[in-house]
């Protein structure tokens, strides 16, 4: 599946490659909604808990090798699909919201959007 395979470019760090998978917003967008929702959410404020600055997050992307796809749920329309997300096995707030859609050459998933 075509999100499957542009979650794990991101986990990888292949920032560009995963741009190319899918009509995206831009993923910057979508990385600091994924951090927001997972490490800086977890951290409890203190500069000793490990986790990188919230100023390093776009330098330092080890910390998307801790997220992992949870449920996939689809819209009633059927064109929309929703894609919970963990982050060191726990649900996080955020989830990614995915729109399939028809164009002159066939179909293209679009996406994501962040939901909180």
């Amino acid at each position: 599946m075509v999100v499957r395979r542009y979650f794990s470019l991101l986990r990888a760090g292949r920032i560009p490659e995963a741009e190319h998978v899918i009509d995206h917003y831009p993923v910057r967008q979508v990385l600091k909604s994924l951090w927001t929702g997972s490490v800086e959410a977890s951290a409890d404020g203190d500069e000793a808990s490990g986790s990188p600055a919230a100023d390093e997050w776009e330098q330092d992307l080890s910390w998307l090798g801790e997220l992992d796809l949870a449920d996939f749920h689809r819209g009633h329309t059927g064109s929309h699909v929703n894609v919970e997300i963990t982050y060191r096995a726990k649900m996080i707030e955020v989830a990614l919201g995915f729109w399939v859609r028809p164009t002159d050459v066939g179909w293209v998933v679009a996406g994501p959007a962040t939901a909180w």
